[in-house]
């Protein structure tokens, strides 16, 4: 139990900035999957042209319409035109009332793919985690339906030797400093979970959507949806949500939430961020690319 309890110290995560300084990320070299380069990656910056806002042609009956049809489309265009991709994810999140630090991982996910009700590809996820130090180096690996359904990770550098470590997604130890499970990461679950959100708040009440154009993402061009919920309620996850929709890819690169302001004139508080830089669809991932025993990772090294 002692083991268990120093890991759970260190691994401290798995898996926005304000409105007024809505952080464009700087451009940054791919870094080679062993996390090489790592020490290039800046915290992340974004910025939205002073275009004004577009409205959405036409009447529709509800505001967030629009904003779900992309969500779908964006969902559709995943399972049918993308087996898998990689990337620098950022995330930060706020966690009983405690905002993390920006931590920067190289991802691999190969999306599900079902045939005649049965999975032929699992969801599978490798991530390598580059910044900050505390936690660089880190390995964690999840595929569905393998290894018991659990993930495995292991720490880096010294505290590689607390050993390689079998979790379950949503055990304590895993979801320590989390808000999500790591079976809950990737694009087609971040689409999927916008228009969850969207339906519900369209059954709830009214809200203030725009889409202003001109932002950037790793220096790619992007579209940025945003909701407002200017009333505080608690059917309401957020104040304020902003959708970076990558104008060539037509796929969410960045997601940020924010919560009311908790004094008068205050700032919005960062609930959540999750940006996807250096973003390659199709890149051609195997069963290797998910394998314990890949010689590029380090599972099995002491």
């Amino acid at each position: 139990m002692k083991k268990y309890w120093r890991f759970s110290l260190v691994l401290s995560s798995l898996v926005t900035t304000t409105l007024l300084s809505i952080p464009t990320v700087q451009s940054q070299q791919p870094p080679a999957q062993n996390g090489a380069g790592a020490s290039n990656l800046t915290e992340p910056v974004y910025r939205i042209s002073k275009n004004e806002s577009v409205r959405v042609p036409g009447m529709a009956p509800h505001s967030l319409d629009p904003a779900l049809q992309i969500a779908r489309d964006g969902l559709q265009r995943m399972n049918e035109s993308v087996a898998d991709y990689t990337a620098v994810m950022v995330k930060r999140e706020r966690v009983n009332d405690n905002l993390g630090e920006h931590e920067y991982m190289f991802a691999k996910v190969r999306n599900r793919k079902v045939k005649d009700g049965r999975i032929v590809v699992p969801f599978s996820v490798y991530l390598m985690f580059l910044k900050p130090s505390a936690i660089k180096g880190r390995e964690v690996i999840y595929v569905e339906n393998k290894n018991e359904g659990k993930m495995v990770a292991h720490e880096g550098g010294m505290k590689r030797m607390l050993g390689t470590h079998h979790l379950e997604p949503t055990n304590w130890l895993a979801m320590q400093g989390q808000r999500y499970p790591i079976t809950d990461l990737g694009l087609e679950m971040l689409l999927t979970k916008l228009i969850e959100r969207g339906e519900r708040d369209k059954a709830a009440g009214e809200c203030q959507v725009s889409f202003t154009p001109n932002a950037k993402v790793s220096q790619r061009s992007c579209t940025v949806l945003q909701v407002v919920h200017p009333q505080q309620a608690p059917h309401f996850d957020f104040h304020i949500a902003q959708v970076f929709i990558d104008d060539e890819y037509k796929l969410p690169v960045r997601y940020a939430a924010y919560a009311w302001p908790k004094t008068v004139g205050g700032e919005p508080e960062v609930l959540e961020e999750y940006t996807y830089q250096q973003l390659k669809l199709n890149v051609g991932l195997t069963d290797r690319d998910f394998d314990l025993n890949n010689p590029e990772y380090n599972f099995s090294r002491k």
